[in-house]
């Protein structure tokens, strides 16, 4: 009995410190750890890795997320490096730390997005404002927008460039610079059936006709376009870079006849090229290479470039298509080749959407299945095995070192760490086993899902449409 009480204490013992092992390796856990998976698209991830005090190991790529997203048209997941980012991009890195682009536009902000889109910045300053000093950071892109007239001042002299302007002056400075055929009723406009919330009388026919153009119909949080005051600083630039896209392809929204020369004159640069390669989600990975070919002769920085010129490009962000995630693929182009004659595409030329949809033919997609499957799936396996290793190796060389240090703490007269010590060795056995049986999941997941969606997008390729750039199909670029 007495040889039973030391065997019971001893058990709790070692439950109590294995507890506080336990509790104090999750108190230490960082919010960016990522834990391993054989097939990270179940977790929405791409990479696995895990992080902990004594070892770091990684399988597969790298991790890249799209944050503000303009989308292809007719291709809901697919980006091609969305001018919206740009743009927040460029307003983040002129500001003070803070910024946060879903916090309202300010006057300054609306400047810089209008001589942004529209071509319109400018050093001249034709009538002074007493708040824009020399200094100022978005200085050339005001008075780009004054000396365009698409933006004025007060009468006080002032500008005014940290005043937030409110959607119903949005509205009204985008509608100075469209025709689109409306009503000039003053009944409040409905947005996604909501009636449109704190405009103005003046503002009613304005924001009818922005209404009425569509440019808000994707707008992001299209809630609060109806219910708040003002338009986020994304809001405004989708809705600018929205008007850019239309008047470089679809051109239904007409220029009003009293708008400023600037805009007036204003023909953005619009290249259509035709994809010479395939780019999927599935498989296409950051940085690699594809070309295209020019579907029309186009003038650009003076040099003519004629149909079947080379354009070239790079894919910059992949997210695998996992469960309820279709993927996206995110892409630029870089450069124009014709023979000797050359052009680089400056950095915010990239802006593009899909014109003409195609998907490979039956033959094509059953030629290429075997291989696609069978890369896939041996790929998850692999990964599946070397994780597992990985998680071994890791846990084998852990429990070592704790078997050491409770022998070494034990015989050193320190019982309560050896205790811990071998605690730990509990811990450390029970994650791992956890782990494994993780990747045992997550790799025969992954295994059905490649097999799987490759039949799927064998028999119905506009499954996987959305995720991928396929040959022969034709992209508009603006710039």
């Amino acid at each position: 009995m007495k040889n039973f009480k030391i065997l019971l204490a001893s058990t709790l013992v070692v439950l109590v410190s294995a507890s506080c092992a336990l509790a104090k390796d999750c108190a230490n856990k960082t919010t960016d750890k990522l834990e391993a998976y054989a097939h990270p698209t179940m977790f929405g991830s791409q990479a696995q890795q895990t992080n902990t005090a004594k070892e770091t190991y990684m399988v597969g790529g790298k991790i890249y997320k799209t944050h503000n997203r303009l989308g292809v048209i007719k291709k809901d997941n697919v980006y091609i490096n969305s001018r919206v980012d740009d743009l927040m991009a460029l307003l983040k890195s002129k500001q003070a730390a803070g910024f946060n682009a879903k916090m309202p536009v300010l006057r300054s902000e609306l400047a810089v997005i209008l001589s942004e889109e529209f071509g319109l910045k400018d050093k001249t300053v034709k009538k002074a404002y007493k708040d824009i000093p020399s200094d100022y950071w978005a200085k050339d892109w005001i008075y780009g927008a004054l000396n365009s007239n698409v933006m004025i001042g007060y009468p006080d002299k002032n500008f005014r460039p940290d005043q937030p302007v409110t959607k119903a002056e949005v509205f009204a400075t985008i509608a100075q610079l469209i025709a689109v055929p409306i009503d000039r009723s003053l009944i409040i406009p409905q947005f996604k059936g909501k009636d449109i919330q704190k405009i103005p009388r003046w503002a009613i026919v304005p924001t009818k006709e922005v209404v009425s153009s569509q440019l808000l119909e994707d707008i992001p949080n299209p809630d609060k376009v109806a219910d708040d005051e003002y338009l986020s600083k994304e809001q405004v630039a989708y809705l600018i870079c929205s008007l850019k896209q239309n008047w470089a392809g679809k051109k239904t929204i007409g220029k009003d006849k009293n708008a400023p020369a600037s805009i007036q004159n204003y023909n953005p640069t619009v290249l259509e090229v035709k994809l010479a390669d395939r780019l999927s989600a599935r498989s296409s990975n950051v940085g690699d290479k594809f070309t295209a070919k020019l579907d029309d002769d186009v003038t650009i920085n003076g040099k003519c470039f004629k149909e079947g010129a080379t354009v070239k490009g790079e894919v910059v962000e992949v997210v695998r298509p996992g469960l309820k995630n279709p993927g996206l693929i995110k892409v630029k182009f870089t450069q124009i080749k014709d023979g000797d004659v050359c052009v680089d595409f400056p950095k915010n030329s990239s802006q593009a959407y899909a014109d003409d949809l195609k998907n490979p033919n039956f033959i094509a997609r059953l030629l290429g299945a075997p291989f696609t499957a069978s890369a896939r799936v041996v790929g998850v396996a692999v990964r599946t095995v070397g994780s597992a290793v990985n998680v071994t190796g890791n846990g084998l060389e852990k429990v070592g070192d704790n078997l050491s240090d409770t022998f070494v703490e034990t015989f050193s007269l320190q019982p309560v760490a050896g205790a811990k010590s071998f605690g730990n060795v509990f811990v450390t056995v029970g994650k791992g086993v956890y782990d494994l049986c993780k990747l045992a999941v997550s790799g025969t997941f992954g295994v059905l899902y490649e097999f799987t969606d490759e039949v799927r997008y064998l028999i119905v390729p506009s499954f996987s449409n959305n995720s991928s750039l396929n040959p022969g199909e034709e992209l508009k670029i603006i710039f």
